[in-house]
């Protein structure tokens, strides 16, 4: 079974380099990895590889995620498909995990992610000390290397790793292109594979590890993003998401905020984006 991963790329040189590296490390190779660049012109001199990596270009000066993931996608070759966000690094047995599992239980399957301090790779990757100065989400279970794991709620599904055959990529539609910029689009998806009844599971042995980057609480730098990426996905399925966000822009007078409703009452300052930028020990938006 042939299998693909694929990346989206806007800046970030640093972290593909590492993320290719756990590639290469991988006891089982993907066939090939495919970068969605949202950029103009692709990151020279990466890591020579013994699989092949092909490149798709997306244009949007706003964060075209969704696009490019679809485009991604439409480029890749492989039966099976794994995502995988740009700040992580697969480990060893990442991509034989989600191979293995492709076929029972197969549906989406969502591997595990340790948050990296900064400053946590500076050259080789050293998988055993990755594993030791990784710390999981609060609100992600702990797996075992070798559980496979019902999820209680399509709404786990988590952007930054996971796999499903192009075929349920297909059946689910994709993602909506409608979303640009941050958020929404994965509770989108994850809303479009319940409804085609594509079952989902976390894959123990399947980890990844999050390389830092800062993050801003409340996520006032996506302030637009959000509200208007919010409202589409209430037109759409009838309820909000991304509470979390909406809930801190109220509770700060940003916006009136209701079961139907999101009234803007002003937009964040520069001032209020500076101070909402977090300091480097902070993991977690």
């Amino acid at each position: 079974m042939s299998v693909s991963v694929l990346t989206l790329v806007r800046g970030r040189r640093a972290h593909i380099v590492n993320l290719i590296a756990g590639l290469n490390a991988s006891t089982r190779k993907p066939d090939e990895l495919v970068i969605a660049y949202m950029q103009d012109t692709p990151h020279a001199d990466l890591p020579a590889t013994d699989f092949p990596v092909r490149t798709v270009f997306v244009e949007g000066d706003e964060m075209p995620l969704a696009a490019a993931r679809n485009r991604a996608a439409a480029t890749a070759i492989g039966e099976q498909l794994i995502f995988l966000d740009v700040d992580c690094v697969p480990s060893p047995t990442l991509v034989a995990r989600y191979a293995e599992t492709a076929g029972w239980p197969g549906g989406i399957r969502l591997g595990e992610v340790l948050y990296l301090p900064a400053g946590a790779i500076d050259g080789a990757i050293d998988i055993d000390a990755l594993d030791r100065i990784g710390v999981r989400h609060p609100a992600k279970p702990p797996i075992a290397i070798d559980e496979v794991r019902p999820t209680p709620s399509h709404g786990e599904l988590w952007g930054l790793s996971f796999a499903l055959s192009a075929a349920d990529w297909a059946r689910a539609g994709g993602m909506d292109e409608r979303y640009v910029g941050y958020g929404g689009e994965e509770t989108d998806f994850a809303a479009r594979l319940e409804r085609a009844g594509i079952q989902m599971w976390w894959i123990g042995g399947a980890r990844a590890y999050h390389q830092h980057h800062v993050v801003h609480t409340p996520a006032y730098q996506h302030f637009d993003a959000i509200v208007r990426n919010a409202r589409l996905f209430r037109a759409t399925w009838g309820r909000w998401c991304m509470d979390y966000w909406l809930g801190q822009f109220a509770e700060r007078g940003l916006i009136a905020w209701d079961a139907d409703t999101i009234t803007v009452l002003r937009g964040p300052t520069a001032g209020e984006v500076a101070a909402s930028r977090m300091p480097p020990e902070t993991l977690f938006s």
